[in-house]
């Protein structure tokens, strides 16, 4: 998340559409409602019909239009060269239900009386969380009222939830940062950056053993990895070496399957060769990724092996079946195999409060103190819901974290670097019905505003049902690749970031479908031009300006471009939806 962001400038009004936000938003209204066959009932019709009478000549009202693409892809959901199945992404393989774990303390009962906002209560609540993890998981409540923090709250322990009583009634009041709390944390890339600009959060959702080997790390100034092998990338051991498999597969044949067994969490491992087939193949093939120089891109070079967790579905000999299919091929020549990894967190959330951190001026781009609001990190299988984060530098992380599910969360306050970062290679989540809010303050200057990041490797991600009063989609470089942008309403005002030496700004199956950019700016939205084997279906018309990017690679993308020019006439109006109910 380092690094420069401009590129062409242009006058930021310039170009405009004339599309207003109650229009958009109205026809968004309609969105979760509705079935794929865009059959519309109650509310939601009445809000679909406000949105037809008002939309503006340039994106003509036009509904149930089911793109080819779409039939193409339910003929050939796992393998489809530029849409990526997701329909497992999120907790549970897609859960439509959280879980819910039984109460087994609450706050008052370590301390935490003072409700008022003046008495630092973070003892308190991180003695409530360790009870829980020492009885071997449960739920601990913290009633209405203002807490006053002045420490991180660490979850490290598996299926341990953190539960206040709403995101509109309890309220955790942050009085320090984590370079207060841990200390300064630099990048392992170099330079002067503050890795709290994209790193940790004042709630930490880390196994134990974990987070205290990162933070031993940062105190030492040996700025670590921070993902599944460890702070060095050397804490793992080989389970079996798998055989050759096609992207899409759930079935795959390994050498040795007497260390697998049905629920473990394992790390697929694809190390790449001199040649860096891997990386091409990520980029979706052909001339374009066989002529571009990658080995100049020593940050996206460090992001590999890709280590991809997933969970034995079931063994039967040496086939062994997996909880979700093969993100990619895998071919010997990448040395394919199954690995242990650090110990991971599972089953655990944060729901039903809001995190307000003391309001300070946003910090200068990359020098972010760590106000920071909640981070799952090394985690499987966990979430977070109805929860608010405001006057933060950075909303909420995934890093190295996967099948993850953040619902009904919001970014709201003074102005955030990332609302959302997505990093460090982190597969499989679910970010849906999120909301970033207006900044209530002007952006100092110097400072920069990205959105909804997607960086490191990152695979098969997923944001739907959202509501970005500002930002933009930030692929940060780092040859994200697979991952879905669906059904969001966007004030695209933001800018992408990224160092040169992270190579290109998207790898292969991209898909934006259903987005409506209130400020018609195309940047990072309209993504026909830029991302190869990408899929824009059903964004209204856009124009250029402000920030530019030109293709990473040379020649056909092979992507498409289906239904432009349209306002929420997709059908399905939500990809991840429609997947899940193939």
């Amino acid at each position: 998340m380092e690094g420069r962001t401009g590129m062409n400038d242009r006058h930021r009004n310039s170009g405009r559409a004339g599309m207003t936000r109650r229009t958009l938003l109205g026809s968004a209204t309609a969105v979760a409602a509705v079935a794929v066959t865009g059959a519309a009932a109650g509310p939601a019709a009445a809000g679909q019909a406000a949105a037809t009478a008002g939309s503006p000549p340039s994106t003509p009202a036009r509904h149930g239009e089911v793109p080819a693409i779409w039939r193409e892809f339910t003929r050939s959901p796992f393998t489809h060269p530029q849409i990526p199945y997701v329909g497992r992404a999120g907790l549970g393989g897609g859960a439509a239900r959280l879980p819910r774990h039984r109460v087994v303390t609450d706050v008052r009962h370590h301390g935490a009386f003072a409700a008022d906002g003046t008495t630092d209560c973070a003892p308190a609540i991180n003695r409530a969380i360790a009870a829980a993890g020492r009885a071997g998981g449960g739920t601990v409540t913290i009633p209405p009222g203002t807490y006053r923090i002045d420490d991180l709250i660490r979850i490290g322990h598996s299926n341990v939830v953190l539960r206040g009583a709403g995101s509109g009634r309890t309220t955790l009041y942050a009085t320090k940062n984590l370079t207060e709390l841990i200390g300064a944390y630099g990048s392992r890339y170099g330079g002067d950056k503050s890795s709290w600009s994209w790193a940790g959060g004042l709630i930490w959702l880390a196994p134990t053993a974990r987070l205290d080997s990162l933070v031993d790390a940062i105190r030492a100034k040996a700025w670590p990895f921070e993902g599944w092998t460890g702070n060095t990338r050397d804490a793992w051991q080989t389970l079996t070496t798998v055989e050759p498999a096609r992207q899409g597969s759930w079935t795959v044949t390994v050498a040795d399957a007497s260390g697998l067994r049905p629920g473990a969490l394992v790390l697929l491992r694809l190390a790449d060769d001199a040649d860096h087939t891997l990386l091409e193949h990520m980029s979706g093939g052909g001339p374009g990724p066989e002529a571009y120089y990658w080995d100049d891109k020593t940050k996206l070079t460090s992001y590999v092996p890709y280590e991809w967790p997933v969970r034995v579905a079931r063994v039967r000999g040496r086939r062994v079946t997996l909880e979700r299919p093969l993100p990619l091929d895998v071919r010997t020549e990448w040395d394919p195999r199954l690995t242990t990894h650090v110990e991971e967190l599972t089953g655990s959330g944060v729901e039903g409060l809001t995190l307000e951190a003391v309001e300070t001026p946003q910090s200068p781009h990359l020098l972010d103190k760590g106000y920071n609001g909640v981070v799952l990190q090394c985690a499987y299988d966990c979430w977070v819901d109805d929860v608010t984060v405001r006057h933060v530098d950075n909303g909420f992380g995934l890093v190295a974290a996967s099948a993850c599910t953040l619902r009904r969360t919001r970014v709201a306050g003074r102005g955030s670097h990332h609302p959302y970062f997505c990093r460090e290679g982190s597969h499989d989540n679910l970010i849906e019905d999120f909301t970033i809010e207006e900044r209530t303050v002007p952006a100092p200057a110097g400072t920069q505003l990205h959105g909804i990041n997607i960086e490191g490797l990152s695979s098969y991600n997923v944001w739907s049902r959202g509501d970005m009063r500002m930002g933009t989609f930030d692929s940060h470089r780092g040859l994200p690749f697979a991952n879905v942008r669906t059904d969001i309403t966007v004030d695209n005002d933001g800018r992408h970031g990224g160092d040169a030496s992270a190579g290109p700004l998207f790898g292969a199956r991209f898909t934006h479908w259903n987005i409506r950019v209130t400020n018609g700016r195309a940047g990072l939205m309209k993504i026909d031009g830029l991302a190869p084997y990408s899929a824009t279906v059903g964004v209204n018309e856009v124009t250029e300006f402000d920030q530019i990017d030109v293709p990473d690679f040379t020649g056909d993308l092979h992507a498409r471009l289906e239904l432009y020019g349209t306002t929420d006439a997709v059908r399905p109006r939500n990809l991840y939806e429609a997947q899940r109910g193939l």
